[in-house]
């Protein structure tokens, strides 16, 4: 045990946790020149075309040192984005040790802290390493200073390297087995192991990976969920090399995989304890927080007979992802679906992205929501995620949205177009300091359901890029909230209808009915499209027919054998449009659903 170092990687987002990962594999000599790509933790396609990390993947690298001691360094390369703050959690539990790596032309930025203080909740062992020093604009010097005095780092331990070139990262290495403390744990006790994630393997079953505290677990043994008291046999237990790696048994200290043939997917729960079945430990492990969800969206396979496919699928994700919530749900418009929570935007598109390619279903999503709490006359509190339960407006005494607390990290010429941009999102309290020359941290509290649309797109077009932005959930406000419908020929379509302050209503009520006017084809009579509140219109656009030229035939002669033909095909077109339904192609409710610009 005293030669394992169990460690992550963690930074903001781009500032190369992917990239210094790949260097250490080649310097440990895992991978062949031949078979080596680019981000070779990332394994899903959407990760490489994105250029983000998403799981937290996990690695075995053997490693020899300067001292001639042969060391297994289990590497756990971690997400940078704020959405995916859970999967970091997670990993960090299994480690006693972190790389935070920062940007030597950024420096410190918003999900640096965060992801520093996740670290120091965990008790690791804390190893600062400044990258991306051959670039031009690198001043490590200054990120130092950074480092010692907004993160109270020591300097003597600060590292600095380019994962690009491969310089310093030899060094690395040696600082982790010098810094980074050995796991504790008694091999002899009874098996104590942590799930940290699982994958599904539709040949293996469940891939379950885990850290194991005490105990030793090998091929053969019986194994017990603590949770749910479920038991199985395990087939194989082994090493995350570059491909999976059997070995004999895992034992404390150590990082690894069990198969036992698990096809029941609710059986693995992430922050579960696994013991043996003949000699149980006696408590289980201490797990994760539960993820707070805060947008929510329904899900509706385009394809009714792709429901069954759906649940399935969205099982499976759970699984892999245990950030993910789903509850049934139906709609007059869309059938049968589900209720979907997520971390937050980019986690919606990456599940979105995830199940039309993994399991090939095409999807629709509703407008995305947040939770809201109303306050009743009688003194009773709902919750509400979804527009078709809004209470009745008579009954309702207040209502009260979340607030995030916003850090944003910006050059300093872009500080008036961020106010405007922060007061257009009816931000409050914003405030702002200098932690160095140049650059501004601005805090702001914003109401959440502002900043699931287009915040961070918006915030990244007005910075050229530069901007960083990180939230965490603050408190609820008090908030002028209604429900805006939107009726498509006089008929109500409960899929589009949004939860929205009233001071935007109009705006999101004129942009729909604009986008579904250009993807609803038209009739042979008028299709008004309407945004209502209640029962007051607030914006309204209008199909205009398609008309028949039914005089064609009529050349010369009276008048009124014309005027005879228009106002039979104007009578008839007035009884088809009482009669008429409109049918609302897919890619209209999609066009709806696309941010605002």
């Amino acid at each position: 045990m005293k030669n394992i170092r169990n460690f992550s990687i963690i930074a903001h987002i781009d500032h190369g946790k992917s990239t210094l990962a790949d260097r250490m594999i080649q310097l440990c000599e895992q991978v062949t020149d031949r078979e080596f790509h680019d981000q070779l933790l990332d394994n899903m396609d959407i990760e490489r075309e994105r250029g983000i990390t998403i799981k937290s993947q996990t690695i075995s690298l053997p490693y020899v040192a300067e001292d001639g001691n042969q060391y297994v360094l289990n590497l756990v390369d971690t997400p940078g984005h704020v959405d995916f703050s859970y999967e970091v959690s997670r990993a960090l539990s299994s480690c006693e040790g972190a790389l935070l790596l920062i940007d030597a032309a950024q420096g410190v930025e918003a999900q640096t802290l965060a992801n520093l203080y996740l670290a120091m909740e965990n008790d690791l062992e804390i190893i600062p390493v400044i990258n991306k020093i051959d670039l031009p604009s690198a001043e490590p010097e200054k990120v130092a200073v950074q480092i010692e005095d907004d993160l109270g780092l020591e300097s003597d331990l600060i590292q600095q390297c380019s994962a690009k070139t491969g310089q310093g990262v030899k060094a690395i290495l040696e600082a982790i087995v010098r810094h980074i403390p050995s796991p504790v744990g008694n091999p002899e006790a009874p098996l104590q192991a942590l799930i940290f994630d699982a994958n599904y393997d539709p040949f293996r079953g469940t891939i379950i990976s885990i850290r194991v505290i005490n105990g030793t677990v090998k091929a053969g043994n019986t194994i017990r969920f603590m949770s749910n008291k479920a038991e199985y046999r395990v087939e194989e237990v082994g090493l995350f090399r570059v491909k999976r790696q059997a070995a004999k048994s895992l034992s404390a200290g150590e990082v690894g995989y069990i198969l036992a043939g698990v096809k029941n997917v609710g059986d693995t729960r992430p922050g579960d304890t696994i013991t043996l079945a003949d000699n149980p430990c006696s408590e289980a492990l201490q797990g994760f927080k539960e993820a707070q969800q805060v947008v929510f969206s329904s899900v509706y396979p385009i394809s009714t007979d792709d429901y069954e496919n759906l649940a399935t699928a969205l099982e499976k994700l759970q699984l892999n992802d245990a950030a993910l919530t789903f509850q049934k749900d139906t709609s007059a418009a869309l059938g049968f679906g589900f209720r979907c929570g997520f971390l937050g935007l980019l986690h919606l598109e990456v599940i979105q992205e995830r199940l039309e390619r993994e399991f090939d279903i095409s999807l629709i999503l509703t407008v995305p929501s947040v939770k809201y709490n109303f306050y009743l006359k009688d003194n009773t509190v709902l919750e509400v995620d979804n527009p078709a339960y809004f209470p009745d407006p008579m009954f309702i005494d207040r209502v009260e949205e979340p607030f995030i607390k916003a850090t944003i990290l910006i050059p300093e010429k872009y500080m008036g177009a961020l106010m405007t941009l922060c007061m257009e999102r009816r931000g409050e309290n914003t405030n702002y300091h200098y932690p160095t020359p140049g650059r501004i941290e601005f805090t702001c509290e914003l109401p959440l359901a502002e900043v699931i649309y287009d915040f961070y797109d918006r915030l990244k077009s007005i910075t050229q890029g530069y901007g960083s932005f990180d939230y965490e959930m603050y408190d609820y406000r008090r908030s002028n909230l209604v429900k805006l419908d939107i009726l498509v020929n006089g008929e109500i379509v409960d899929a589009l209808s949004q939860l929205v302050h009233r001071d935007n209503a109009r705006t999101r009520g004129l942009n729909a009915c604009e986008r579904l006017k250009e993807e609803i084809p038209r009739q042979m009579f008028k299709i008004a499209i309407q945004a209502a509140i209640g029962g007051t219109i607030v914006a309204r656009t209008t199909i205009s027919a398609l008309r028949k030229d039914v005089t064609a035939k009529c050349y010369g002669g009276d008048i009124t054998r014309k005027r005879k033909l228009l106002e039979k095909q104007k009578a008839g077109k007035k009884r088809m449009k009482t009669v008429g339904n409109v049918d609302i192609p897919q890619k209209a409710f999609l066009a709806v659903l696309k941010s605002e610009q």
